[in-house]
């Protein structure tokens, strides 16, 4: 198998797995391109992607690029790459960039395509209810996710997994497939089919997504909680004061309260759901730091309060 000169484009936590496993692996990554620096956290400091830290622990040279345009195209070219890999870079690559390498572009995405083409297909994935995901390996073409498949890998979603949790694991499991078709492509062995099936869409969540909605189903209130955690994170109002849901479960043995009401029920913080309710474990109010749902309740010294 000979070696191949590759170019890997990422930016989140998410993409590292792939970046640390290829290069590890016979090939060449002659540079490694990500979005920009960005101000992170409540001082806004100016931080690198984690795919720009990774590289500079594997010593391997980096680009940074907030979007793949003529002149970020113009230097990945003179690279001579003979294969593009992209994971979560956060940007589309268009020609004559697609073109540029020998073997074009490969793709690594959280799903299994056809499903939830997009930004966010772990969240959509979780939200939507979904029973399994997984992780396709596809040919990077034009249109949004829609290149054959030269593999996959299938993942349940195990129950109270947040997306958090689920991506940290597809992408450990991504990288090791992603690095078998890369071998196979280098071997010329690779062989792509054709996507099957009706596409859903997975767009980037907004604030708007991760309010919670007590007046819908547990099960489907608590699918929406886990799918936009951590990012956006899920939230509600209580008294008119935004409240951040870190952790919660649904409950069994709930009692009768309407939806959206808050009450204290023995040592649980529950909400009012359309069947049943929700359990508050770990709360972030407005302005303050995470503490136990129970600590914040007595925090209000009311007997109920409703979330809106």
């Amino acid at each position: 198998m000979p070696a191949l000169r590759l170019v890997f484009a990422g930016t989140p936590a998410a993409a590292v797995p792939a970046l640390q496993r290829l290069a590890r692996g016979p090939h060449e990554i002659a540079a490694v391109v990500t979005r920009p620096a960005a101000p992170l956290g409540r001082k806004r400091v100016l931080t690198p992607s984690p795919v720009a830290l990774a590289a500079g622990e594997l010593g391997l040279p980096v680009i940074e690029a907030a979007r793949l345009d003529a002149d970020a195209g113009e230097r990945i070219a003179s690279l001579r790459p003979d294969l593009g890999v992209i994971v979560a870079y956060g940007g589309l690559v268009r020609e004559p960039l697609l073109s540029a390498p020998v073997h074009g572009w490969i793709n690594l995405h959280f799903s299994l395509l056809p499903a939830w083409r997009g930004a966010a297909p772990v969240q959509h994935a979780i939200i939507a209810g979904d029973a399994e995901t997984g992780a396709s390996v596809f040919r990077l073409v034009p249109e949004l996710d829609a290149g054959d498949v030269y593999g996959e890998l299938r993942h349940p979603i195990a129950p109270g997994r947040t997306a958090g949790d689920l991506l940290d694991e597809l992408a450990e499991l991504g990288a090791g497939l992603l690095a078998d078709v890369v071998d196979r492509v280098a071997g010329g062995t690779a062989v792509a089919t054709t996507q099957h099936g009706e596409p859903t869409f997975a767009p980037k969540l907004t604030i708007d997504d991760a309010r919670l909605d007590f007046t819908r189903p547990t099960a489907e209130v608590d699918a929406r909680r886990r799918g936009v955690t951590p990012e956006p994170g899920a939230f509600t109002e209580v008294a008119g004061v935004r409240l951040k849901v870190l952790d919660a479960e649904p409950v069994a043995d709930a009692p009768d309260l309407p939806a959206g009401r808050v009450a204290l029920v023995g040592k649980r913080v529950l909400v009012g759901t359309a069947d049943g309710a929700l359990r508050l474990v770990r709360v972030q109010p407005a302005g303050r730091t995470s503490m136990a749902a129970a600590d914040w309740w007595r925090g209000l010294g009311v007997d109920e309060a409703v979330a809106r």
